[in-house]
């Protein structure tokens, strides 16, 4: 099968979102003018090592966004299996200034480089300083860059000197309603490497 997105693809459900996966999960927590937001986002993911800089995309101006033109921070908390219903929940449109925070239940603490609340028990945490938001073609779609200025790892996620994903599963997006969970992980060298 080939279709021209333009177009349309002729099938019950847009495939792109199925062929782009897995994509990792960036719940991006906030703090405004109208109280705490937190939200996932599957448009994620690091783009540079040096600075560190991450991205995400927003399709329509949600509180996340209105939150960052605000302050110019946000921080991405890293979700694990075990928080995938909280995670599920973060994502019903609620009204502005309806905490997730509070709605899901999920313990926050506050970030040490930034203005802005954190998911405590996230297996990782990234704080950003905003550098960049660019609108992008198409209707309300928006790309969100930040440098990351704290970076919080739970100690039972770090092993012999490593983060260890397998001690927290990563929760990973696929297409439609469909989602991943990372349980197996393997080395493999580069050519070249020593």
């Amino acid at each position: 099968m080939f279709y021209r997105p333009a177009e349309g693809h002729g099938l019950p459900h847009n495939p792109f979102n199925a062929i782009v996966t897995p994509r990792p999960i960036g719940w991006i927590s906030t703090r405004g003018s109208h109280g705490d937001n937190l939200a996932p986002y599957s448009f994620f993911n690091a783009v540079a090592y040096v600075p560190p800089q991450v991205m995400f995309s927003s399709t329509g101006t949600k509180d996340s966004l209105r939150n960052i033109h605000e302050t110019g921070v946000f921080a991405v908390n890293i979700v694990s299996f075990e928080m995938l219903h909280q995670m599920n929940a973060s994502s019903a449109s609620l009204p502005r200034g309806v905490d997730e925070f509070t709605q899901t239940g999920l313990a926050r603490a506050e970030c040490d480089t930034i203005p802005c609340p954190r998911v405590a028990d996230a297996p990782a945490t990234l704080e950003c300083q905003m550098t960049q938001i660019i609108p992008l073609k198409g209707e309300d779609n928006f790309l969100i860059l930040g440098e990351v200025t704290g970076v919080h790892m739970r100690d039972d996620c770090l092993v012999d000197g490593r983060f260890d994903v397998t001690r927290f599963n990563p929760l990973a997006r696929l297409g439609y309603k469909d989602y991943s969970v990372v349980r197996e992980v393997f080395e493999l060298p580069r050519p070249g490497d020593a």
